[in-house]
């Protein structure tokens, strides 16, 4: 709380109880349309307790053809029930440099937030929507409403030629297939010939991956693999990973040569 301000206790100060009510998804969509000065309806508290939702507000939007005939039910009788032992409390948070009096400030002030308690939850209720004509159509809509797709497949007249043409198949797609073939058609040359182009290769430098050898040596991979397990060590892991160096007995040849 500390980081967030601090807290105004005035409304526990004043002993405020209030009221938490739990109410339809779509009365509070309707409470969102209201104008002026924000007057969505009447609560009559009595014997019974029951909201009034006002004319001008029944009015639900959809993309249906049938919305125009279906206006949100404005009975809406309470089911009251009790707190049931629990403290529930309700706050209300301002944005720093926020005006208490109209809230037209931006909020964007360098203090930190206002936090104030408005009260003490004393009763809590469930607003129910009365069962009539206008709920029913109301509710039939909204099921019409979930089961339409959210995606669908339309059928184009003619091509489209604005931005992607569609093609036989992509550049990518050719110059593999063309790779492949290469490599297919690759030869197998003597394995002493392979060595000795090996080799010379290792004595340019001490690492390779598998796709600079087969360019060097012009050999399918299969092949060229075979050849390297015999004289080569594969790198699994460190520095070198996934790269091939000779064998320590092959490695000997260049310190013989040097000697000489």
């Amino acid at each position: 709380m500390s980081d967030r301000g601090e807290v105004d206790l005035t409304g526990a100060k004043q002993n405020t109880g209030v009221w938490l009510v739990k109410v339809p998804k779509y009365l509070s969509q309707q409470w969102a349309k209201a104008t002026g000065r924000g007057e969505v309806g009447k609560l009559r508290i009595g014997k019974y307790v029951s909201f009034t939702l006002n004319e001008e507000l029944t009015m639900v939007e959809s993309t249906s053809d049938k919305a125009s005939m279906v206006r949100a039910p404005r009975e809406h009788p309470f089911t009251m029930q009790t707190v049931g032992g629990q403290t529930l409390a309700v706050f209300t948070e301002n944005a720093s440099g926020q005006s208490d009096a109209d809230g037209s400030s931006s909020g964007t002030g360098t203090g930190p937030d206002k936090i104030a308690l408005e009260g003490v939850v004393v009763q809590r209720a469930e607003c129910r929507p009365a069962a009539n004509e206008n709920y029913m159509k109301l509710k039939r809509l909204q099921i019409e409403e979930s089961s339409k797709p959210h995606r669908f497949s339309q059928q184009l007249d003619k091509a489209v030629t604005t931005n992607y043409k569609p093609v036989a198949n992509h550049a990518y797609n050719l110059d593999y297939e063309k790779k492949k073939k290469e490599e297919g058609k690759r030869a197998r040359a003597d394995k002493q010939q392979v060595l000795d182009m090996l080799f010379s290769a290792f004595e340019k430098h001490q690492y390779y991956n598998i796709k600079d050898l087969v360019d060097i040596t012009k050999q399918p991979v299969i092949y060229l693999k075979e050849i390297l397990r015999d004289i080569g060590i594969y790198n699994v892991k460190g520095t070198h990973k996934n790269t091939w160096e000779l064998k320590p007995e092959y490695r000997h040849y260049q310190n013989e040569e040097k000697s000489d």
